[in-house]
């Protein structure tokens, strides 16, 4: 079991020992549905389609490319070394779900809902989860630099030993705890501050954020 999952009790995918090999359809449609198989050195592309369901499945070392699919329906799902990057995944519904090793620059997580869900060094620079619900939720050593986490709703979410510079986090941070991550700055606002956990050498860094002058 991941260090990460340990500190925060979040549901591991429910996957059969044994998956067949998947062969992604040349093009998808709205609301298919591809289960309990894994697909693994390949590359989907030039996909378009909403409220596909991915279920029960393993995608390893697959790299998606113009991939646009909206409102996707994620359960019990693993992708291991993948890349994801820039794909469209607006609206999307994941539960029970692992990112590991995943190249996930710029993906659109926007007005996405997460549940009992790890991202775990990943890299996820530019990333949009803007308006995005998660609950259960863990980053852990995963680079998020100038991620986009404005409006939305972070219910027992945890970042461990994560990258983020420049992020935007315009939302409420009460107990989120940064204290080991990394940045030399934020944007964000006093007020979504109130209750957020923070490192005494971070102190300073919002300090000069927001203008104050700190006097030994």
């Amino acid at each position: 079991m991941s260090n990460a999952r340990k500190r925060l009790k979040i549901e591991a995918p429910k996957l059969p020992a044994e998956l067949s090999e998947l062969q992604i359809p040349e093009r998808l449609h709205t609301r298919d549905i591809l289960e309990l198989g894994i697909v693994q050195d390949g590359v989907i592309e030039d996909q378009e389609a909403s409220k596909v369901i991915f279920d029960g499945m393993r995608f390893r070392n697959v790299t998606f490319t113009s991939v646009s699919l909206r409102e996707l329906e994620l359960t019990d799902v693993i992708f291991e070394k993948c890349d994801l990057s820039n794909a469209d995944f607006s609206g999307a519904v994941i539960h029970r779900a692992e990112f590991h090793s995943c190249k996930m620059i710029g993906v659109d997580l926007s007005d996405a809902t997460l549940r009992n869900v790890l991202f775990e060094d990943c890299l996820l620079d530019y990333a949009n989860l803007r308006a995005s619900t998660a609950k259960h939720v863990v980053y852990a050593e995963s680079s998020m630099n100038r991620s986009d986490f404005c409006m939305s709703k972070l219910a027992k979410t945890e970042f461990h030993r994560c990258k983020l510079d420049g992020a935007q986090l315009g939302t409420e941070l009460k107990g989120i705890d940064l204290s080991d991550c990394e940045f030399n700055g934020l944007a964000v606002k006093p007020e979504d501050l109130k209750g957020c956990i923070i490192s005494r050498e971070q102190a300073f860094i919002f300090a000069s954020l927001f203008g104050l002058v700190l006097k030994d």
